[in-house]
C-alpha cells in the first residue's frame, strides 16, 4: 500500500489546461443534480425544463427553435415539451406561417412554475457568488456563455 502511495505521489499532477474538460463535465453534473434536486422540490420540474420554460417564455419559438436555442437534439425536446404539455406548464399552438410546425407558449400554470422556482434560482446564484465571487461569478459567466453558443465544439478547429 505504501508502495503504490509513494507511486502515485510521483506522478505529475495535470496541468489545469489538460484537465479542463473534466473539470467542466465534473463541474456539470455537480451543479445540474444540486439544481434539480432544487427545481423538483420547488415546483415539480428539472433543471432542463426549466431551462426550456425560461426560453419558451421569451415567446413565438417552435420545437426546433428550442432545440437549437438549448443546444439539444430536436427527439430529445420533443420528449420534453411532450411532458411539459402533459403537465399543463407549455401549450401548443397553430403556426401562423408553417403548417406542420406548432409555437409553443408559457402557460399560466408555467409561469406559475417559475415563479415558485424564481427563489431557489436567486439563492443558487448566491451559493455561487460566495464560492466565486462576484468578479469570478462574472466572468464564469461570460465563458460558460461562449462555451454555450459555440457551434460545434466537437468538429471547429
Amino acid at each position: 500500500m505504501a508502495l503504490r502511495a509513494a507511486a502515485c505521489q510521483d506522478r505529475a499532477v495535470p496541468e489545469p489546461d489538460q484537465r479542463l474538460f473534466f473539470l467542466l463535465q465534473q463541474a456539470a453534473h455537480r451543479l445540474r443534480v444540486a439544481a434539480d434536486r432544487r427545481c423538483l422540490a420547488a415546483a415539480g420540474i428539472t433543471s432542463a425544463q426549466l431551462g426550456a420554460l425560461f426560453a419558451v417564455r421569451e415567446g413565438g419559438l417552435t420545437q426546433r427553435e428550442l432545440a437549437a436555442r438549448l443546444g439539444q437534439r430536436e427527439s430529445a425536446v420533443t420528449a420534453m415539451v411532450t411532458r411539459l404539455v402533459d403537465a399543463g406548464l407549455v401549450g401548443r399552438s397553430a403556426h401562423p406561417r408553417e403548417h406542420r410546425a406548432v409555437v409553443l407558449e408559457l402557460t399560466a400554470a408555467g409561469e406559475e412554475a417559475l415563479a415558485r422556482v424564481a427563489p431557489e434560482v436567486e439563492e443558487f446564484n448566491a451559493q455561487l457568488r460566495a464560492v466565486l465571487g462576484e468578479e469570478g461569478f462574472r466572468r464564469t459567466a461570460e465563458a460558460v456563455g461562449k462555451l454555450a453558443a459555440w457551434p460545434d465544439p466537437l468538429t471547429t478547429r
